[in-house]
């Protein structure tokens, strides 16, 4: 024990190399997507593209994949409901996950199936090193099994109802059924103390409520775990190497998708592993975080840097579930939010910690208050063309801009929001703490709107009483323009294509949209740029509000749609005021 226990000392020890890993799950494809599938996605998504952000020049490479587990009891049985071949059912739901990651502008480098010939020699090579380890033996097997779950559960886990007399998971809630078997066994208990001494280390498991919940599981010895199937039960699975009679247990063969899609066993995989962060629902912690690490240190490999584990979505205050009715579809989502609103509502009011809730008041009203007003309001007026008839991004005036610093107390609580945007959003990424991203970026923008009310630059215009001072003018435009730009540079993560059109708007060069150009061209530390031309081509209109359409069908938001009249009048006067 002590001789394997410092070889493992040795494997956890922390290897930086040039490569950042991040997976997703890979989603069940016994139903279509739904929002808490798109929630882990764009989490992960968003982290990655915070860290191309941060480190956009060096030679660390950000991976993302994604992609769908494709075997097991559950997808033969949602294929016969369907009356479709298995294969065939496999590709249709595949595809909407797809389609629905395209549609959220989900950036990954891999999409893997748990079908692909790739993926099924990466398992059976997988399978061959465990044994030829000693860590698998054969034996009888009976114990209570879940379907719904793909998982054998023991008593401590199960619910009996006294009525019916079955017996249903604690954790899921789906019923069991007891199942005696001849199948492959994977020494866990030999593992225990290596995966305890895993968890423990520093910011492996987060939030840490999580890794509480792994080191509780830990206290109690760990049984041998079942690693296959007999084949006449779960025919839908790949076989096992060298004995036909059984198939890979399909949380087994899940789990090596994160080396699959490397390459592995070739060589390169290699330059890749270890995962940085593997984002995951709690659903499924106890095989990423007990098994998963335990069949890597039994395989010589090294097991993940982190775990990243978010809880699941309620709606309306009640669990999502097809029994319910309940399961809110991404793609029907989008059409009413749009998907980059959709993105922003999932997480701006996500937290990682405790579940969610989805309701369609409260995203209609965070939708519409902190990107169509909030954020959107204040591009609309600082690009009017009352305002700004030139429709350039101006210099600041170095004599304006001291006075309004120094007169206007929105002025300096502005500078201060500006100053410490960078540092206070970086932490916040850096823990995956998206909400809080938000309510800083909120902050600051309601500054800038609090500035350029205080400020009334409508009175400095050609015309008006107080009228014809342009350097000031330009100067309180340009200031919240740069709000807007430095904003928009820290909401790229978040919502990547509404940032990009803002950045497009206010003509940032591209290669002054990385994270550290927070830190250039601010008025906060007094640096002047040249005025620069707006896009004429981009839309100031950057997020139309959501409106309720009494007795009609909701119709989805049209970003670039023409607006009415009333609310060309309404936008004038919001313009003006």
């Amino acid at each position: 024990m002590l001789i394997r226990r410092i070889k493992c000392l040795g494997i956890l020890g922390i290897r930086h190399n040039s490569s950042h890993y991040v997976t997703t799950p890979i989603f069940y494809v016994n139903a279509a997507p739904h929002i808490g599938h798109l929630y882990s996605a764009v989490i992960a998504d968003a982290h990655c593209r915070y860290q191309r952000l941060r480190q956009p020049r060096s030679l660390r490479q950000v991976r993302l994949c994604t992609g769908t587990d494709e075997h097991g009891t559950k997808i033969q049985q949602a294929a016969e409901v369907h009356g479709i071949p298995v294969a065939t059912y496999c590709d249709q739901i595949s595809e909407r996950y797809r389609e629905v990651f395209r549609n959220a502008n989900i950036q990954t480098d891999d999409f893997i199936r748990t079908t692909e010939q790739r993926h099924k020699r990466a398992v059976a090579h997988f399978w061959r090193t465990l044994n030829s380890r000693g860590h698998i033996y054969s034996a009888a097997y009976s114990g209570w099994y879940c379907v719904s779950d793909e998982t054998f559960l023991t008593d401590s886990q199960l619910r009996l109802d006294e009525t019916t007399g079955t017996r249903y998971s604690l954790e899921s809630g789906h019923p069991v059924e007891w199942t005696e078997e001849t199948n492959y066994m994977f020494r866990l208990s030999h593992f225990q103390d290596d995966v305890r001494h895993w968890v423990k280390q520093e910011a492996r498991i987060r939030p840490p409520k999580f890794e509480k919940i792994l080191l509780d599981t830990l206290s109690e010895p760990l049984p041998d775990v079942s690693v296959s199937r007999p084949s006449n039960r779960v025919h839908w699975a790949i076989p096992v190497p060298d004995d036909d009679t059984q198939t890979v247990y399909v949380w087994l063969d899940a789990l090596v998708n994160y080396l699959s899609s490397l390459g592995y066993p070739d060589e390169g995989f290699s330059a890749h592993w270890p995962p940085a962060q593997q984002v995951i629902g709690k659903d499924i912690l106890k095989f990423h975080g007990i098994y998963w690490p335990a069949f890597l240190l039994a395989a010589g490999l090294e097991p993940p840097h982190q775990l990243y584990v978010h809880s699941h979505w309620t709606v309306d205050g009640q669990k999502m579930s097809k029994s319910r009715h309940n399961v809110v579809d991404p793609v029907q989502a989008a059409q009413q939010y749009t998907m980059e609103g959709l993105r922003y509502f999932l997480l701006r009011e996500g937290v990682a910690h405790s579940d969610g809730n989805y309701s369609h008041v409260k995203a209609q009203r965070i939708l519409n208050s902190e990107l169509a007003d909030t954020l959107g309001n204040l591009l609309s007026r600082a690009c009017a063309k009352s305002l700004n008839p030139r429709q350039i991004y101006p210099s600041v005036h170095d004599e304006h801009l001291a006075d309004l610093l120094q007169s206007l107390d929105s002025g300096k609580r502005l500078q201060e929001q500006l100053l410490q945007l960078s540092d206070r959003c970086a932490t916040h990424y850096d823990s995956n703490h998206f909400h809080l991203v938000a309510d800083t970026v909120m902050a600051t923008l309601h500054a800038a709107n609090n500035f350029f009310e205080s400020s009334k630059p409508w009175l400095l215009k050609g015309g008006t009483p107080e009228g014809g001072n342009e350097a000031r003018l330009e100067t309180i435009i340009a200031m919240t323009m740069d709000a807007l730009r430095r904003c928009g540079i820290v909401l790229q993560p978040i919502i990547p294509q509404l940032a990009q059109r803002l950045l497009d708007k206010l003509s940032v060069p591209a290669t002054q949209r990385q994270w550290d150009s927070l830190d250039s061209g601010t008025f906060a530390t007094a640096t002047v740029e040249s005025p620069r031309q707006l896009d004429g081509q981009t839309s100031a209109l950057l997020f139309q509000r959501i409106l309720e359409e009494k007795s009609e069908v909701k119709k989805p938001p049209q970003q670039t749609a023409k607006r009415s009249k009333s609310q060309n009048k309404e936008k004038r006067r919001e313009t003006m005021s």
